[in-house]
């Protein structure tokens, strides 16, 4: 029976699992047959479609443990749509009337792939559905695993999305520098804005694990400013809608009260209202391939930042982003224990020509499993009563607020 050959592949934005993911699968790989050939695609779908790869070599299956070290992807990123056909077009990736699917499975084909992995987010995935679907209906003998990384959490029906607990804990150490700024200023407003399109789980973790390291650290009475200046006290976020005026109300009471006011919010609260907002000055909302709003020009912050200015009478708004920072850590302990287990279990599937994504299926009692393509979407919202998040609500004073649908 002829060996299998490998390729992986990395796409999307940066998350703190992309390195040891890549670097799991070339250990696990190795320890089952170190002749099995392996390949990494260049820069994700754009080096499959242009045929760049490089070869994990004796060296690279050797110091495979360094990549547990770093943050980033060793592959490289890029966000490409292989049913866009025009976007591959535009971009040089296929030529005028090439077919973005045919090609890429055209060059597994020529590389010799059997087995493809791909690690990303529910674009990745939803493309390598698309991809796997192709492979199959023309008669491809490929297997392709996924692998779900994305730091919101958002990926049904997945329970838990590599680097999301990193990305949380990264976030969190962010802040405990940012907040200082409140010591240097009065009557100074701060807003933490956390990466989070549609799903608010990564900013409230990310205010959960900042609280509890809150509560570990230790103050000196009259010469440290006391604990309630650095604790939060308001957390926003797209399944959540507020009354703007009376947040402002008790938020000009709490700036009143201790010359400050802490804010985490989601750089996807309040998304649309921003939009159409621009769009009625007449101004373009810039999109990616996927046709997502480019989050980096609507900027939730700074329009949060301009209505609680004036309306708290704050003498400075400070607007800190932790998003880069947090997604390019390398993983932590309890990623790292997840990434371990997902990485395993996806080699075993792909062994067995089991494609799929791998994760903990909450439809299925939360099994580790390969969930089949067809099944796995992006935009899964955080489940705001979970009791955690509301006793963090009640522990900072803010109301609960009207959650929003998922279909909204």
């Amino acid at each position: 029976m002829p060996k299998p050959k490998v390729a992986m592949l990395t796409a999307g934005g940066l998350a703190p699992c992309l390195s040891s993911a890549v670097g799991g699968l070339i250990e696990r790989y190795n320890e089952i047959d170190p002749e099995i050939e392996m390949i990494g695609y260049i820069g994700g779908y754009k080096g499959l479609l242009k045929g760049e790869s490089i070869v994990a070599g004796a060296e690279v299956r050797s110091k495979a443990h360094v990549l547990h070290l770093h943050g980033g992807s060793p592959l490289g990123n890029s966000r490409v749509k292989l049913t866009n056909v025009a976007d591959c077009v535009k971009r040089g990736l296929v030529k005028e009337g090439q077919d973005p699917l045919k090609a890429a499975a055209d060059q597994l084909t020529k590389d010799g792939v059997t087995i493809l992995h791909t690690i990303g987010g529910d674009d990745t995935n939803t493309t390598a559905a698309d991809l796997a679907a192709y492979l199959a209906k023309n008669g491809y003998k490929l297997t392709v695993v996924g692998l779900p990384k994305t730091i919101d959490n958002d990926v049904f029906p997945i329970k838990q999305s590599l680097g999301a607990w990193t990305a949380a804990e990264q976030g969190a150490i962010f802040f405990e520098n940012v907040v200082n700024e409140q010591s240097a200023n009065p009557r100074m407003v701060i807003i933490h804005e956390v990466m989070g399109r549609n799903c608010g789980w990564l900013t409230a973790y990310t205010a959960k694990v900042y609280r509890e390291r809150l509560r570990a650290t230790e103050f000196l009475p009259g010469f440290n400013l006391a604990h309630h200046h650095k604790d939060l006290d308001a957390v926003y976020i797209p399944e959540m809608e507020f009354d703007i005026a009376s947040e402002a109300k008790r938020l000009k009471a709490t700036l009143d009260r201790k010359d400050c006011v802490n804010i985490f919010v989601s750089e996807g609260a309040g998304v649309e209202s921003i939009v159409k907002e621009m769009e009625a000055k007449g101004e373009t909302v810039e999109r990616d391939a996927f046709g997502h709003v480019k989050l980096d020009k609507v900027n939730v912050g700074s329009w949060l930042s301009k209505q609680f200015g004036k309306m708290l009478g704050a003498e400075k708004c400070l607007v800190q982003k932790s998003g880069y920072f947090a997604r390019a850590a390398a993983a932590n302990a309890d990623d790292l224990r997840l990434i371990k287990s997902m990485v395993d279990f996806a080699v075993e599937s792909a062994l067995r020509g089991e494609p799929g994504v791998i994760g903990h299926d909450e439809d299925k009692k939360c099994q580790l499993r390969a969930i089949e393509f067809p099944r796995i979407k992006g935009g899964k919202p955080f489940d705001i009563s979970v009791p955690w998040f509301d006793q963090m609500l009640k522990g900072i004073g803010q109301p609960m607020g009207r959650k929003i649908s998922a279909a909204h």
